[in-house]
């Protein structure tokens, strides 16, 4: 992203935050940045996140990069889904890709709406008149790559339903996919920590990324 365009949207999100006022972030990630570990350029109310100017990618971004390296296009904007905190704060989500003029994508633009208190007063007025909420699973927001990583990890024994220790050989293959896919290894040391977490030498984890990639398991 050319300083000209930071310009722009720096200016852009810092009028939009006047706009909506405190509860809303606005985020700009770099697409094209020299380190992914450090994607945020801009930021507006990062107090909603706890993000600021140089920190990494969400895991909406991690995706976005891997399908670039991977050429899988399109990447289509997300709009109003929900995402949360570590400190536990609910948020409704949008996520626009900002591309270049031959239409490839170059930056994210995220739109991040702190919504605790009305959910909080939704979910008391739902049982107040005896209806059950809607379970939905928000995404977590990390604020580095290492917080994201461990989650991207836990996803995927969770997908697999019991501890690495446990698992069979198609089974981490199976996690390690899930990881793969999730952009998990574009992130700077994560082969250490993934055959750390699943007690596979370096060399069986390339292995287990082979089968992975050719779905033999």
């Amino acid at each position: 992203m050319t300083s000209s365009d930071l310009q722009f949207y720096t200016h852009l999100i810092r009028d939009l935050a006047e706009h909506f006022g405190p509860s809303t972030e606005f985020v700009v990630h770099d697409l094209k940045a020299k380190d992914p570990a450090h994607s945020i350029i801009a930021i507006e109310n990062g107090h909603i996140t706890g993000r600021k100017v140089g920190d990494g990618p969400s895991h909406v971004v991690v995706e976005a990069l891997n399908a670039m390296k991977h050429h899988r296009q399109p990447l289509n904007d997300r709009m109003s889904y929900l995402t949360k905190t570590d400190n536990g704060k609910t948020l409704k989500s949008s996520t626009i890709f900002l591309r270049d003029g031959n239409g490839d994508p170059v930056g994210v633009l995220g739109i991040n709406t702190d919504i605790t208190l009305t959910m909080a007063a939704e979910q008391f007025l739902r049982q107040f008149h005896s209806v059950d909420p809607q379970e939905n699973e928000p995404e977590k927001i990390t604020t580095n790559v290492a917080d994201l990583l461990d989650s991207l990890i836990r996803e995927s024994i969770e997908l697999v339903g019991k501890p690495a220790s446990l698992m069979s050989k198609d089974e981490k293959i199976r996690a390690i996919r899930f990881l793969n896919d999730s952009g998990a290894f574009l992130i700077t040391k994560s082969g250490p920590k993934v055959c750390s977490v699943f007690g596979i030498s370096k060399y069986t984890l390339y292995s287990y990324l082979d089968e992975a990639k050719t779905g033999d398991n």
